[in-house]
Parts: C-alpha cells; structure tokens; sequence
C-alpha cells in the first residue's frame, strides 16, 4: 500500500507498529548479476506471480481473486494496463470503478502481493487492438508502435498522463510495483524500431526515475529485436517448449542475472467456432517445478483468466481471421467463475515442496559460508542471535551406528543433526550428549546451532555460542567445516507462504523446516494467545514480527502472547511463519486462545488449519481477548 500517515495511537504502541511498517527509503528491488538472482532490501530474492487482469474481474471481485492467489503460495501479480479502457477519447480519461488502477493496487497490497506492471503501450492480451485505442486509426497514414511522430505524440501524451499515477507505488517509494515492462513482445512485430524502443525506455526513465527495474518479455524467437541495452532481457514460454535451450538463447542476450519467464502458460486462450483450449496438469505442473529447481523467477500467464466482458476481446490473423471469445477462461488454475481448480491444487503443491531449511541457505546466507579447520563461534563470525549451521563431509563410510559427541559439554547451546537433509537426533547442552549415525564416504554432515539465549546470572564466565569443540565422530574429530551465519528474519519476511503438503506426504521426525500460511480475522478484535497445539519446538512470526520461541513439547508455557496491534483486522491477510526444528504434528493447526496457557488447561479456541486440505483456508476468524 503507498504510504500513509499512521493513525494516532497510544505512545505504546508506536514501536510495534513501526516495526510492521516498511521504511520506504530502505527498499530497494535490483538484479544482482554477480550472483544471478534479484535482491529485494538486499535480501535474495525470487517471485513465484500470476497474471491477473483488473480489467476483465468486476472491481467487487478483485479482492476475492488476489486472495486465493496468495494462499495459493504466489508473492506477486502481474497485469497489464490496456491503453484504450482508460483514454476512450483522445485527452479523455477514465480511472473511476473497474477502471480505477490505484484501487486494484491497494487491493494487490492488501493480498500481500508484490506487483509486476505492464502497461504497454502495446499490449496484446487478446484484448481489443492489444489496448491501442481505435482513434488512433482516425490517421489513416498512421504507423502503430514505430517513431512515426503522429504515433509516438499520442504514447507521449498518454504516458505523462499514466506513469505518475504509478509513481508514487514504485517499491522504493513505498509502493508494491516491483518492476515493469516497456512495451510487450515487440520483438514479434515486423517493425523492429529500435528508436521507438529507446523512446520508449527515455520516456519511463523520465517519468519513473533511475531506480525501477524495467524489463522487456519477449518469446524466444522475439529477443533479437524485442531486447535493449538498459532494459532487463526476460522470455516467454510454456510446458511444451524446451527449457533449457530457451534459457540458453536467453543467456547470449541477458548473460548475467536471474532468469526470468515472464509467460509461463498454464493454458490458452479460445476462438469462436474451435475447441476449447487445456493444458494438462502434469505438463505444467513439471515445468513449474523444473523451473523453480534452476531458482529461475516465474510469473505464469494466466493465473485467472476472467471475462472480455462488453466489446472487449480481441482478433488474430493465422491465415484468417479469428476472433477471441468472450470468455478468457484460459484453462487458467482459478476458473473464469473464481473457482480454485485442480491445476490449482496440483501448482500449490510444486510451490510447497521447498520449505526444508537447507533448501533456503543461498537466502539465509546470502554472502555464503565462512570456511574454517576446526568450527568457530557464533561470537567469531559476528552472529549474535539466532541460529548457524555448520557443514562438514565424512571422510570415510560409517557402515555401523557410530557415536557422535561433541567433548566438554562444546555444544552451546542445541543442535540439530541431519546428514543428507535427513533429520538425525538433537545434541543440547548439560543433557543430551551423543547420537548415533551412519553414513557414507562424502555424506554431507549439516549441524544447526541455536543460541538459547545468554547468560544473565550465575556464572561470571563469558557465554560462548555454537560449537566450542570440534564434534568427534567414534574416534575421528571432524574437521574442514562450512558456517553459514543464518538471516533467518530477513526470509521470513520477504518469502512466499509455504501450505503443507498433505499429511501423508510430511516425514516424522521432518527436522529445521519452514512453514507459513495467511489468514484474516473478523472485526477489530484485541490481544490474544496463540497456541501450538502437537508442534515441538522453534520460533514463530508474524507479520514479519519475532514473536519469540515456543517450546510445546517441553512446557510449562504453551502459548505465545499476541499483542493487537500486530494483526491485520477487516480481512486483510496477516502472515504466519514458523520454523519447526524438530517435528510436525500429523494434522498441522494453529489455534488462537483468549487467554494465556502457562500452566493450565483451561481455554477457549479458535482454530485455523495449515494443512492443504483445509475446506476454507481462507476463511476469517474472530479473536477475542482483553
């Protein structure tokens, strides 16, 4: 949302609240080529979005839609901005009900998604001209998106109009756009006007400023003539295509930096008088997830189709002339009624599957690991708080159970074992001293260290973090490690919720996961509790904010004391993630108390299910408390 003046509050409550606020001068959305991946506030980062059009959902239904799509586990939107909705008649303008861009915005902000903006001037989209206006034609003489001036005075004088709408909700300024297109696919048209195109890029840069990341899109055969030095090169694809070879076209024009489908199909458009269009579940299901394993960003194209309601749709040429239908169902994963479909369950599905915390260390850790001999301490490696993770290999085959112990008690102050991501057993510090493993030569040996908190009375030694001796495993002690100083607040901020799998997919004991899910609440509400019913031990947030640990298994404190003001109330999503360190309960759920449980049974719930099955995950509670 763009920013607002914060209501008058009791000086109390100042500090929580600012800390839910984004600081419009810290945020920043650039391409790290160095590393090949974007950086939202410095942190690595990757969109996982859906193309929805404002303009083909009636305005009551646009909060609905961008709902289920960020339960669905995207983090941002993508649409265009069709030209000849807004400007019907040259200098006349209309940004008022479904027209009211502004609007739809705040309404993406509210869903918590992060906005992907196209607005043309060209932009195909099936809609009628592609969303040039027809009074273009009223100069017959006219060459549409070329630098003929008669063409390039009506972009202009469009654009003055258009972009600093879109200014002030640019990510910098505190907004949700996090880039956006100059022109669409020109790569495909017979012109190949590279004046128009760096008309085009000028007249953003003018009337945008420096900072925003504009991009162009364009299929694989387009990028010779749709790309511009200064414009971020991404392309477009669907599950039948080839990958890899089109990623591999894309490197000679982008070398560096993520890669990026701007269209990814998840199915396609209808002309009058054929059939109806699909693509298969399992193609695009595939493809999504081939995707994500190359930590490419992906935006698919449509998430929900919608309606050419009126005169709307559009016409193509392919050896005759075919108009589109009114319907722009587009086999999409949210029907044309709204509905969630199979392919949307099926693709929620593919998002969920990285929520492992190894899986995240190139964002956990986004300057990589420290390399030492023998492990050093938190202390050493400047981590004051939280967790690291040391990595080490086996040497050699442990064929047999064999102990592993870490001698004087150097464990400081939990860890948790895994070896080859597969969750082994807990070492802590005064308790439990020793597992047993097995493994092969080369076996990756990962060990999460959480600080449970400092010293504060009783002993006047300093209290060293992580591991202060080197694990010993029978007889050999461990050397050669990796640290990975963990950023662990900076990921649960920025990444997208990530639903369960069904339970019968999740692994007991599953060991250090993450996982998040949204929910909204009725009316105003007040302080509350959260409770985690069969969860074991780990940290939790929401909204972003550290809520603090919860330790459920061990007690006597079951719940978590939520302040009000951390939550969003009248429908908004508030977000919660937890990082699970040791076990899952069977059928995952939060519950929200309205009083506390620290030693007592007695209490009045309301519960919200993280599992994928949930019947309506997005139904809103009603909290209540003091």
């Amino acid at each position: 949302m763009a920013p607002k003046k914060p209501p008058c509050l009791p000086s109390l409550l100042l500090p929580l609240l600012t800390l839910l606020l984004p600081q419009a001068d810290t945020r920043s959305f650039i391409v790290d080529r160095e590393n090949d991946r974007f950086l939202l506030d410095g942190a690595p980062f990757r969109f996982v979005s859906g193309s929805l059009h404002y303009f083909r959902v009636p305005r009551v239904l646009w909060a609905d839609r961008l709902l289920k799509m960020r339960m669905s586990g995207l983090n941002a939107v993508q649409f265009y901005v069709p030209w000849n909705y807004h400007e019907p008649e040259p200098g006349v303008y209309n940004f008022n009900g479904s027209r009211d861009l502004t609007a739809f915005l705040n309404e993406a902000s509210i869903a918590d998604l992060l906005v992907i903006l196209r607005p043309g001037p060209y932009i195909c989209a099936e809609w009628e001209m592609g969303g040039l206006p027809a009074w273009l034609l009223q100069k017959p003489e006219i060459q549409l998106r070329t630098s003929d001036p008669d063409f390039l005075a009506a972009v202009d004088s469009w654009f003055k109009v258009l972009l600093p709408k879109l200014y002030p909700w640019l990510y910098h300024n505190g907004g949700n756009i996090i880039s956006i297109q100059v022109e669409n696919e020109y790569g495909s048209y017979k012109a190949c006007d590279f004046t128009y195109m760096r008309h085009l890029a000028g007249l953003f840069r003018a009337l945008l400023g420096d900072r925003i990341l504009l991009f162009t899109t364009d299929g694989p055969e387009g990028l010779k003539c749709g790309s511009l030095q200064g414009l971020y090169t991404t392309v477009d694809f669907g599950p039948a295509d080839n990958m890899t070879e089109i990623f591999a076209l894309l490197r000679k024009y982008e070398p560096h930096g993520p890669l990026v489908n701007s269209e990814y199909y998840t199915g396609w458009l209808d002309y009058w008088g054929q059939n109806h269009s699909t693509r298969s579940i399992s193609a695009v299901t595939k493809g999504l997830e081939a995707m994500l394993k190359l930590g490419a960003s992906v935006n698919m194209y449509m998430f929900h189709g919608g309606t050419n309601f009126g005169y709307w749709n559009g016409a193509d040429e392919k050896g005759r002339f075919l108009p589109i239908t009114t319907s722009y169902d587009y086999d999409a994963p949210i029907s044309e009624a709204g509905d969630p479909t199979p392919k949307l369950f099926a693709l929620r599905n593919v998002i969920s599957k990285d929520g492992y915390l190894l899986s995240f260390l190139d964002i956990l850790c986004p300057h990589g690991p420290i390399r030492s001999i023998l492990p050093m301490t938190f202390e050493a490696v400047k981590q004051d708080h939280g967790f690291m993770l040391y990595r080490t290999y086996l040497t050699h085959t442990v064929s047999e159970p064999t102990q592993l112990w870490v001698p004087n008690n150097g464990v400081h102050d939990r860890a948790y074992v895994m070896v080859d991501g597969v969750f082994q057993g807990v070492l802590e510090r005064n308790m439990k001293h020793q597992l047993f493993l097995i493994g092969k030569m080369g076996a990756k040996l990962d060990i999460l260290l959480e600080n449970m908190g400092r010293l504060s009375f009783g002993s006047n030694s300093s209290d060293f973090k992580g591991l202060l001796e080197p694990p010993v495993l029978g007889q050999t002690a461990l050397t050669q490690w990796l640290m990975f100083p963990l950023k662990v607040d900076k990921l649960v901020k920025w990444w997208f919720p990530l639903p369960l799998l069904r339970s019968s997919h999740l692994q007991a004991p599953s060991g250090p996961t993450f996982y998040s899910t949204t929910f909204s609440i009725l009316g105003e509400g007040g302080d509350t509790f959260l409770f985690l019913p069969g969860w074991t031990k780990g940290q939790v947030w929401i909204n972003g904010f550290n809520l603090g640990r919860y330790w459920t298994r061990q007690g006597p404190q079951q719940t978590l004391y939520v302040p009000r003001p951390l939550l969003f109330s009248r429908g908004a999503l508030n977000k919660i993630t937890l990082l699970e360190l040791e076990n899952v309960p069977p059928e995952p759920q939060i519950q929200f108390l309205d009083r506390p449980i620290l030693n007592s049974t007695l209490h009045k719930t309301y519960i919200y299910s993280l599992s994928a099955d949930t019947q309506s995950p997005s139904e809103p509670m009603e909290l209540s408390g003091h």
